[in-house]
């Protein structure tokens, strides 16, 4: 039987490391903001029933902008946002627990990655049919890598052969990504990620190969080079 998904997009920080007036996720970028981009590739993705968007409780200009971006006929809601992105992410899985399955499945997207290819999208979806325990999207490590003191000292070469750099969506069954999402924040444990939780129970997720274009927008140069790879698939559709 094929997967019933959801999607999830943590948006409450404010990501200011760019230096402009509003976080990262609301800058122009081809026409529109960040956000609107990265919730497109999910809303127009046939596989996807729904979107939940976790915003920061004062965050007026997000919700007014959710507002109106055409949703496909599909839901689009939007819960507070918690301190950090495991609070987020918990928030918007609770508010799903109202209209979705515990076994239904949810794709955690970052609100910054707007170059998400629908057919990564397939992959992700197609693998937790084989793999209970979930999956995220990944690119194998190519650059070595070394390991240095807090001095900036070199100490050691690491073997790549084994690292890759995790990517989003990370898709895992509702009901088990909140149990331990609640478990971490309990135990007061730091998560950076859905895939970090789920390991700290115990689950063994799959990494599923994507594409070097999916990159997360954390510095300025990063949205020259999102136009370059968006206005590049669009022209190889």
């Amino acid at each position: 039987m094929p997967v019933k998904c959801w999607a999830v997009i943590p948006a409450a920080g404010i990501g200011m490391r760019m230096g402009g007036e509003r976080p990262k996720q609301y800058l122009s970028l081809c026409g529109k903001v960040v956000i609107e981009h990265s919730l497109q590739r999910l809303l127009t993705h046939v596989g996807i029933t729904g979107v939940v968007v976790a915003l920061g409780p004062e965050d007026s200009y997000g919700k007014n902008l959710l507002s109106i971006v055409a949703t496909q006929n599909k839901p689009l809601i939007t819960v507070n946002g918690g301190a950090q992105r495991c609070h987020s992410v918990l928030n918007a899985l609770r508010r799903l627990a109202d209209i979705a399955d515990p076994d239904d499945w949810v794709l955690v997207h970052d609100a910054v990655r707007p170059c998400l290819r629908h057919d990564d999208i397939d992959k992700l979806i197609d693998a937790v049919q084989h793999h209970s325990d979930g999956a995220l999207l990944g690119v194998r490590v190519s650059d070595t890598v070394k390991r240095v003191t807090s001095s900036g000292e070199v100490i050691e070469t690491v073997d790549r052969e084994e690292l890759w750099r995790a990517q989003t969506p990370q898709i895992f069954q509702i009901g088990r990504l909140t149990q331990a999402l609640t478990q971490a924040i309990d135990r007061r444990l730091t998560v950076t990620d859905e895939a970090a939780a789920m390991s700290l129970v115990g689950a063994v997720p799959m990494m599923v190969e994507g594409h070097a274009d999916n990159i997360k927008i954390t510095h300025l140069p990063d949205l020259a080079l999102a136009q370059f790879y968006l206005q590049h698939q669009e022209s190889s559709v």
